[in-house]
C-alpha cells in the first residue's frame, strides 16, 4: 500500500528521469546554435558538418533495439546512468577534439549515450505508475525534454562566445557527469517490494519478438507516425536552422535564438493540446494530429522556400510554430506500440518506433548538407539564402514517403481490427471459436 512517506518516490524517480532527458536533448542539440563555429573550428564543409549530426543520429537509431533488449534484461537505472556518463565523455572529447575525426568520435559517444535515456524514462513510467497515467506522463516527458534545446541555444552558445570552445563544452561535460551521480543515487528499477528479477531473453526470443512486433501493421503505422512529423524540426534545431537564419537570411544571432526559443515554447504549449485531442479522438489520431502537422510544416516551408526576396521575420516564427507541432504529434506513435504489443516485447517495439523519427532526421540533415555542397555553398563563406532554401526543399521527398506509408499502414490496421467495412465483414464471417484480433477501440489512429 502506498503511504504518504512513499508517495513521493515515483515522482522523484520520474522527475530525475525527465531531467536526464532534458540533458540528453541538450547534448543532442549542442551544435544547433554553434554550427558555424564548428564549421570554422574544424574547417568542415556542409557535408562534413552534416556528418556530425548524421553519425550521431545513426548511432542513436541503431542502438534502439539493443537498448530495448538491455532494458528488458537489466532495467532502467544502469542504462540511464551509463548513458549519462557516456554523453559526458563525448562532450569532454569534443571540447578538446583537434580534428574532424576526433569530433566525429565524440558525436558517436553522444549518440550512444543519448540512445539509452528516453527509452529508459519510458520504462520507468511503465514500472512506477499505473497504466492510466502512462500516456499523460509520456507526453509530459517529451514536452519537458524539449527545454534542453533552450540550454543549447542560449547559455551554451553564450558561454562559447564569451569564452572559448574548450571551456564551453568542457563545462557541459562536467555538468552532465555530475548529474550522472544523481541518477545513480535516486533512480531505482522497481518500486519497493516489486519483483526485481531480471528477464532473460534468448536470441531466438529476441528475433521472434522483433518479427512479431514488426508483423503487426499498427507497429509499422507507429514507425511511420514517428518517422514523418518530427524530422524537419530535428534537422532545423539540431544543425541547419541557426546557420540558415543568421548567415543565410541575415538575422542577428539574438533574433535567431528567439526563433529557436519560440519553437520550444510553442512545443510546450501545443503538446498538451495535441494530447487532449488524442485522448478525445483516439480512432482519428492520424487524420487529426499526424497528417495535419505534416501538412502545416509543408505549407510553412513552402512559403519560406518560394518567398520572393527577403523572407520577413514574422514568417520564421510561423515556421517555428509549424515545426514545433511535429514532436508532440509523433508521440502518439508510442501509444500504438503500447496498445498492440505485450509487455514482454514492449521495449523492443518502442525501440522500433523510436528509430523512425531519427532515421528520417539523419536523412534530412544529410540531404540538406549534400544539396548545399552541390550548389557550391558548402562553407560559411559561401552560404546564401537561395542555396539554403533549395536545400531545405529536399525534405519534400521524405514527407511524401512518410505520408504514403502512414496511409497504407493505417488502412491495413483498421482492416485488421475490424474498423473499416471490409474488416468488420471478415470478423463477422469467422466462427465463434476462432480468435479475433484485439478490438483496439480508442487506440488506433
Amino acid at each position: 500500500m502506498t503511504t504518504a512517506s512513499t508517495a513521493w518516490r515515483p515522482w522523484a524517480v520520474w522527475g530525475v528521469g525527465v531531467l536526464a532527458y532534458v540533458l540528453s536533448i541538450t547534448n543532442r542539440t549542442s551544435l544547433s546554435a554553434v554550427g558555424v563555429d564548428a564549421a570554422t573550428r574544424f574547417e568542415a564543409d556542409a557535408s562534413t558538418l552534416s556528418m556530425f549530426a548524421v553519425i550521431q543520429l545513426a548511432i542513436y537509431g541503431g542502438m534502439q533495439i539493443p537498448v530495448g533488449v538491455l532494458l528488458d534484461r537489466f532495467g532502467a537505472r544502469p542504462l540511464i546512468t551509463v548513458g549519462i556518463f557516456v554523453m559526458a565523455a563525448g562532450q569532454l572529447l569534443l571540447a578538446f577534439a583537434p580534428d574532424v575525426g576526433s569530433a566525429i568520435t565524440a558525436r558517436v559517444l553522444l549518440g550512444a549515450g543519448d540512445a539509452a535515456v528516453f527509452p529508459s524514462v519510458l520504462r520507468l513510467i511503465a514500472v512506477w505508475f499505473p497504466p492510466r497515467q502512462a500516456p499523460v506522463l509520456v507526453q509530459l516527458t517529451g514536452i519537458f525534454g524539449q527545454l534542453g534545446q533552450l540550454v543549447s541555444v542560449l547559455p551554451l552558445a553564450a558561454l562559447l562566445h564569451a569564452t572559448e570552445w574548450s571551456v564551453a563544452f568542457g563545462s557541459l561535460a562536467g555538468l552532465v557527469g555530475l548529474f550522472g551521480v544523481l541518477t545513480l543515487a535516486v533512480i531505482r528499477n522497481h518500486p519497493p517490494g516489486a519483483d526485481a528479477a531480471p528477464t532473460r531473453i534468448s536470441a531466438a526470443a529476441l528475433r521472434g519478438g522483433f518479427r512479431d512486433s514488426w508483423a503487426h501493421p499498427a507497429t509499422r503505422l507507429a514507425f511511420w507516425s514517428h518517422f514523418t512529423p518530427p524530422f524537419a524540426g530535428t534537422a532545423f534545431m539540431l544543425l541547419w536552422g541557426f546557420p540558415f537564419l543568421t548567415v543565410g537570411e541575415g538575422l542577428a544571432p539574438a533574433t535567431a535564438s528567439l526563433v529557436f526559443t519560440v519553437y520550444v515554447l510553442f512545443g510546450l504549449l501545443s503538446g498538451p493540446v495535441l494530447g487532449a485531442v488524442s485522448a478525445r479522438h483516439p480512432m482519428r489520431r492520424s487524420t487529426l494530429l499526424v497528417l495535419p502537422s505534416v501538412g502545416l510544416q509543408v505549407v510553412a516551408w513552402g512559403a519560406v522556400v518560394l518567398w520572393p526576396g527577403q523572407v520577413p521575420v514574422w514568417m520564421f516564427f510561423v515556421l517555428a510554430f509549424a515545426l514545433s507541432t511535429g514532436g508532440p504529434a509523433s508521440m502518439v506513435a508510442f501509444d500504438h506500440a503500447r496498445a498492440y504489443n505485450p509487455a514482454a516485447r514492449l521495449s523492443t517495439a518502442t525501440g522500433i518506433v523510436n528509430v523512425g523519427g531519427f532515421l528520417a532526421g539523419l536523412i534530412a540533415i544529410l540531404f540538406i548538407g549534400i544539396a548545399m555542397d552541390v550548389q557550391g555553398a558548402g562553407t560559411p563563406a559561401t552560404y546564401s539564402p537561395e542555396a539554403f532554401r533549395w536545400a531545405f526543399a529536399t525534405q519534400a521527398l521524405i514527407w511524401a514517403t512518410g505520408v504514403t506509408m502512414i496511409l497504407v499502414e493505417r488502412r491495413k490496421t483498421r482492416r485488421l481490427i475490424g474498423v473499416d467495412a471490409e474488416g468488420r465483414r471478415r470478423r463477422a464471417s469467422r466462427p465463434p471459436t476462432e480468435p479475433t484480433p484485439v478490438a483496439a477501440a480508442g487506440r488506433e489512429g
